[in-house]
């Protein structure tokens, strides 16, 4: 299906799938999504990736998520990292980067595996959502799962 479902099915990962019929007037994609899904916008969780200046472990770019009804923090994902500063990457970057195209960035099933940053409010969750690799596709799982198959860092990277 996408690189993204695929690898949650050779890790055995319990996971749903969930498509809708993609908007491309939409102005957010994953408002779009959890509006289109019934789904709570809080639990449904947009893929941003973010690059690094001066980080103490030598990376540049890194993945964050959080949640659609809020914004990526770039002070507290600097913070997060041990770098000194973050800024967005360019899309182009971000797509060569992950095999996506934007609005359909996956954090699973990246061309490439980079350092992955959750918000602290995932652990809220008893589900999270997360793009599975295309416009008009979700991916439905347990926040522990998506954090032990991300080998991500929960910290509080999002603002309101």
């Amino acid at each position: 299906m996408t690189p993204a479902v695929d690898q949650l099915a050779a890790l055995s990962v319990p996971h749903r799938i969930l498509s809708y019929p993609h908007d491309s007037a939409a102005a957010s994609y994953g408002t779009e999504a959890a509006e289109a899904l019934g789904l709570d916008p809080e639990a449904v969780f947009k893929t941003l990736l973010a690059q690094l200046s001066g980080a103490s472990d030598g990376s540049t770019l890194v993945v964050a998520l959080v949640p659609v009804t809020g914004k990526l923090d770039l002070k507290a994902l600097a913070r997060a990292a041990g770098a000194k500063k973050a800024e967005m990457a360019k899309p182009e970057i971000a797509e060569r980067t992950t095999g996506y195209v934007v609005g359909g960035i996956s954090p699973f099933g990246q061309k490439k595996k980079l350092p992955t940053y959750v918000d602290e409010t995932v652990e809220l969750l008893d589900t999270v959502h997360v793009s599975a690799g295309r416009r008009g596709l979700e991916i439905s799982l347990a926040p522990d799962d998506l954090i032990a198959v991300l080998q991500a860092a929960v910290a509080p990277i999002a603002a309101d």
